[in-house]
């Protein structure tokens, strides 16, 4: 219960800064200069990508890695370049995969 309390404390003096909304995050992170809900831009829609990666165990740590890394061959020849931590932290990346993944619901 404690910790319960000191945790909303936190959030309330904004000692914690929770998770943005997803699409926020990808919007924020300007993933949206290239990536559309559901339609192809420069690179896929995020529900294609959804669908390419549905049902795969490892779909979070593969999307993480091209994020972060870039590169090119899985959805042409056009390179998707590297984001580092500068442009989206770790935690904000995961949550934004999650959402893309869950079908990228505005």
């Amino acid at each position: 219960m404690r910790t319960k309390l000191l945790l909303v404390a936190a959030l309330a003096l904004g000692c914690i800064q929770p998770a943005l909304a997803s699409y926020d995050v990808v919007k924020k992170a300007r993933c949206i200069s290239c990536h559309a809900l559901d339609k192809k831009m420069v690179g896929p829609a995020f529900r294609d990508i959804a669908a390419k990666y549905a049902g795969q165990a490892d779909a979070q740590t593969a999307l993480f890695a091209k994020v972060r890394e870039g590169g090119a061959g899985v959805w042409g020849q056009i390179p998707m370049t590297p984001n580092d931590e500068a442009k989206i932290s770790d935690d904000n990346l995961k949550v934004a995969i999650d959402w893309i993944l869950a079908g990228a619901e505005k």
